[in-house]
């Protein structure tokens, strides 16, 4: 059975039309033992849109609701006053993108609905434009496109939809062979290229307006219907990093004009940077967009009356790294530009003022506190801010802001974890490599109490631009779940992570499988001599870069008893060579590795294999583009048959980079909870460790 009878008691009454949240008059007993299957339990908001007058917002939920595989999202919306919510979708079919028509009265929004038998649009599964009156019904098919939609604006009156459409273009040269065998896959020469539409919603008349031969990754339009539009050669990721660029369609002279043209990233610490969106201010004056980079720090610009005006730097508050593709104008005009920013494992939302003018542009947050906001948005006004949020104690809810040190909770979509036991959460410091300050997430079982040594796993976070921030969440690496099983998790800000600084973001460059594991190293030192970690009884595990980073940990000591390296690079070259955005290396290690072999090799712990004593669980995706599986069957293969290092390898059929079935993340979250249990507290296998599902060697 997927779901205990409380857990589906209380998903019934959160989904029912109108659920409110009040005041309690005492406040809950926290007596739930924390289990993996409470993690299926879980709500997340993944977007939200405050209504132009501010009184309604709505939001995406994403649920799982068994017995289907993956989780859904539907559209819902919230009274800012009365704090009743409704659900709007109830479909499979993946609603997300909301946009408030100008008087407040509908939402559009993207769906992917499908029937059975279904072959035509819009319920054949791929994306339309959808739109739903705000108080409920029956959602309405806006658009019928043949292939689908990839995105779309809504213009400021209201009266025109704007959206974009793809087309298969195949080159001339090689054409007749490319063509008479068109079940096969190029690596070039086959392009689905963009077309940009407008959709008159009086006379139900649409014009093409952009087919430019490029792929349009992001638009916006103005309130006199320019377009800003991010744009590359293909559909590849490889395309976007230092080839995409941002352009401007003109409906007077009907032309495009590149707004980034040549030598703009000249500038750039490299060229393998990616633009992450376009947002206009609401007069049109100005344009803003941010540019990220692996490795360094995110770009912020504006760009004032395009295509005349030049690009403008906006300045970042000290020690604050940009969220790429966060940015948002507040207010009618174009004096301030706001986005989400990192801040020593904080989220917060800043602003900028003046970011075009000719005088010191002023900077501020709007949500101070222990926070992790995930997303927000303003009503036409710029009053007040809405906010999708995390604490210690609470995941993801929506909160208002009238000021930034006051916020008010407006939903309860998780009200089940008012009775988890949750970890005592808390951040700790430690002396890194070379003398620097480093910090970490720590996590303690909820009746915890000093003195007593525990098992301890480090948990590695990926990126690694990226960091482990300080909330509660409940995820399939690691974190709630060891603590709620008597763990000690240490989750490493190590040297290269967000939020503390450019210069402790850029000392990784040149130095990985290096500066981050003494960094790591060091923490571990620091919780042995708190008497927290059990210096016998320590392990590690991580995903992605965190994969990468527990690879190299155990080559570089046989003090863990355990390891769990999920999707985890093995060899650099490989990872250059076969991984769908290389640039991420090539910064890292300076060179191409024709250049500087030695530094590829230096970084890569395949070479230092012959060390390792840790018995390691491997998991990889099957058809993982990001850190192919060649990484992990590779590690599996030295462990096992050459090395007799105690190790599985477990594979999940048709995954990605990322889990994304009920199974695949209840397999992971069982495969390394008894993998610890085993090698970490000596217990036997554990009986349901194994899940049918994943592939096993």
């Amino acid at each position: 059975m997927r779901a205990a009878k409380w857990v589906r008691a209380v998903l019934a009454a959160v989904l029912l039309t109108g659920f409110q949240v009040t005041a309690r008059a005492e406040a809950p007993i926290r007596d739930h033992d924390i289990e993996a299957e409470d993690y299926f339990s879980l709500g997340v908001i993944s977007a939200v849109a405050a209504s132009p007058d501010g009184r309604q917002v709505a939001y995406c939920e994403m649920r799982w609701e068994p017995p289907a595989e993956k989780r859904n999202t539907d559209l819902w919306v919230v009274d800012r006053t009365t704090k009743d919510v409704r659900r709007l979708t109830f479909d499979a079919a993946n609603d997300r993108a909301p946009q408030w028509s100008p008087d407040g009265k509908l939402l559009y929004f993207l769906s992917n609905p499908e029937r059975n038998g279904e072959k035509a649009p819009p319920y054949d599964g791929k994306s339309q434009v959808w739109r739903i009156a705000a108080d409920g019904g029956e959602p309405f098919p806006v658009t019928r496109a043949v292939e689908g939609v990839g995105g779309f604006a809504l213009s400021s009156d209201g009266s025109t939809l704007y959206y974009t459409t793809s087309k298969k273009v195949v080159d001339e040269e090689w054409k007749a062979l490319r063509e008479e065998f068109k079940e096969l896959e190029y690596g070039h020469g086959v392009t689905k290229f963009s077309q940009v539409w407008k959709l008159d919603l009086v006379n139900w008349r649409s014009e093409k307006l952009v087919d430019e031969k490029r792929v349009v990754a992001d638009f916006k339009v103005a309130t006199d219907g320019r377009i800003a539009m991010i744009s590359r050669p293909d559909e590849t990721l490889l395309s976007n990093e230092g080839w995409s660029r941002v352009d401007l369609y003109d409906p007077a002279s009907k032309k495009v004009e590149v707004i980034t043209g040549d030598g703009w990233r000249s500038g750039h610490p490299s060229p393998y940077g990616w633009i992450d969106s376009v947002e206009w201010s609401q007069d049109g004056a100005a344009l803003a967009f941010t540019v990220s980079f692996d490795g360094y720090p995110t770009k912020l610009y504006v760009v004032k009356g395009p295509p005349s005006g030049g690009l403008v730097e906006v300045e970042r508050p000290e020690g604050v790294e940009v969220n790429g593709g966060t940015v948002q104008w507040r207010g009618e005009g174009s004096g301030e530009v706001c986005f989400v920013g990192q801040h020593r494992a904080r989220q917060r939302v800043y602003c900028v003022s003046n970011p075009t003018g000719e005088r010191a542009r002023d900077s501020r947050t709007l949500t101070d506190g222990d926070v992790v906001v995930t997303a927000f948005s303003f009503p036409r006004s710029g009053n007040p801010l809405i906010v999708a949020m995390d604490t210690t104690t609470v995941p993801g809810d929506l909160y208002v802001f009238p000021k930034a040190d006051d916020f008010q909770r407006i939903t309860r979509i998780n009200p089940q974890v008012d009775t988890w036991k949750l970890p005592q959460i808390s951040v700790v410091r430690w002396e890194g490599a070379g003398g620097e300050a480093v910090e970490g997430i720590l996590e303690l079982p909820p009746e915890y109490k000093p003195g007593i040594p525990l098992p301890m796993v480090v948990e590695l976070h990926g990126g690694p631009t990226a960091a482990t921030l300080y909330r509660m969440r409940f995820w399939i690496y690691g974190r709630t779940l060891l603590a709620a099983k008597g763990y000690a998790l240490l989750s490493p800000n190590y040297r290269g992570s967000t939020g503390y600084g450019d210069k402790f973001m850029t000392d990784l460059i040149g130095r990985e499988n290096n500066i981050e594991v003494e960094d790591i190293l060091k923490g571990v030192d620091a919780m042995v001599v708190q008497g927290i970690a059990d210096p016998e009884r320590l392990g590690v595990m991580g995903w992605s870069n965190g994969g990468f980073l527990t690879n190299c940990v155990i080559t570089a000591t046989d003090r863990f008893k355990a390891a769990s390296s999920g999707a985890g690079v093995l060899d650099m070259v490989i990872q250059w060579g076969t991984e769908d955005t290389p640039g991420h290396v090539i910064n890292y290690m300076q060179a191409l590795p024709w250049r500087d072999a030695a530094a590829y090799e230096k970084a890569s712990p395949l070479y230092r294999l012959d060390q390792v004593k840790t018995p390691t669980l491997i998991h990889v995706g099957g058809n993982d583009p990001r850190v192919p599986p060649a990484h992990s069957r590779a590690l599996y293969r030295a462990l096992k048959h050459y090395l007799s290092v105690p190790t599985e390898l477990v594979v999940y059929p048709n995954e990605g980079h990322g889990l994304t079935t009920y199974a695949n993340r209840k397999a992971k979250m069982k495969w390394d909870l008894g993998w610890f249990d085993r090698y970490l507290l000596g217990k036997p296998s554990a009986e349901s460790a194994a899940e049918p599902s994943p592939t096993t060697n």
